[in-house]
């Protein structure tokens, strides 16, 4: 069974035929149905990668009046998708007019590459679940109460965890969850020790400190803690785990360094915009930069 992200739905209303094409998006595959009368008449299905997942979906069916009908259905740029409907091959809807149905060339030398394996999410959806369901949690106690409660809320759950995984058979803690206690543990230590504004402040960088050293010596053991962890969250086949560590480790240091440069030559008000906005585009190319630099390179 495969895990729905998202389904567009493209309605018609033509020639006495009222229908939809829906068009769901899973972390493995997508799969197209038509849809007349309430009736599902054709399906199509393609995998998230490779080259099988570039093209159309094409459905054809034969109404109950006798005509032929055919749905196409694909990309009409990155992030939307559209449809066209023929009757005895004439065409009679366009969902989005005048635009091409094809898969975006710049998209599809991403798609096609050999390395992405979208199954792993599948493969460790448990621990994934488990790792966002502690965010979560961490998220709907600091809104509740504070941040330092909830960092110690978080922290023993995440202990609890560690316990309930020695009567589960599934993986629940394999992906971040361990790294994830840690870190709320010393996040909660130092709220709790400092509370004047600029050791809020320096919170950011000292943990983003904190989490570069475990990172980076995580590194010097072949990133079998940290570097694997990660690697269940990324679909990609071609990392190596001590790669993913130097690269993540990297990436928390030039983050801790920006987070103290912003606090301590920039006004609070500023440093605000920052931390509530700004880093998150930084993190955001950064991390795509680790990622493709943990990558092992073939030919």
């Amino acid at each position: 069974m495969d895990l729905t992200s998202w389904t567009y739905r493209r309605r018609f209303d033509v020639e006495g035929v009222k229908g939809e094409v829906a068009i769901k998006y899973g972390l493995t595959a997508v799969e197209s149905r038509l849809i007349v009368g309430g009736e599902t008449l054709a399906t199509d299905r393609t995998p998230t990668t490779g080259e099988e997942a570039t093209r159309n979906h094409r459905l054809a069916a034969t109404l109950p009046d006798g005509r032929a009908i055919e749905a196409e259905a694909g990309y009409i740029n990155w992030w939307n998708v559209g449809a066209a409907v023929r009757i005895d091959g004439r065409l009679v809807h366009e969902s989005h007019p005048g635009k091409t149905i094809a898969f975006p060339a710049r998209l599809k030398k991403m798609t096609v590459d050999p390395g992405v394996d979208m199954s792993r999410f599948k493969q460790n959806r448990w621990a994934i679940g488990v790792d966002i369901a502690l965010g979560l949690l961490f998220f709907v106690v600091a809104k509740l109460t504070d941040l330092t409660t909830a960092a110690i809320f978080g922290a023993f759950a995440g202990l609890a965890l560690i316990v309930a995984q020695r009567f589960v058979k599934v993986n629940i803690i394999g992906g971040l969850a361990l790294f994830g206690v840690v870190m709320l543990l010393i996040s909660a230590g130092l709220a709790w020790a400092f509370q004047d504004d600029w050791m809020v402040k320096m919170r950011t960088s000292l943990v983003g400190g904190v989490s570069a050293t475990l990172f980076l010596l995580d590194a010097g053991i072949d990133g079998r803690w940290l570097g694997q962890g990660l690697m269940r969250y990324l679909p990609y086949n071609d990392l190596r785990p001590a790669r993913v560590s130097v690269a993540m480790g990297s990436m928390a240091a030039i983050m801790a360094s920006a987070n103290y440069a912003v606090a301590t030559f920039a006004s609070t008000d500023f440093w605000l915009v920052y931390t509530t906005f700004l880093d998150t585009f930084l993190a955001i190319g950064l991390a795509m930069g680790a990622i493709n630099a943990a990558r092992v390179k073939t030919g």
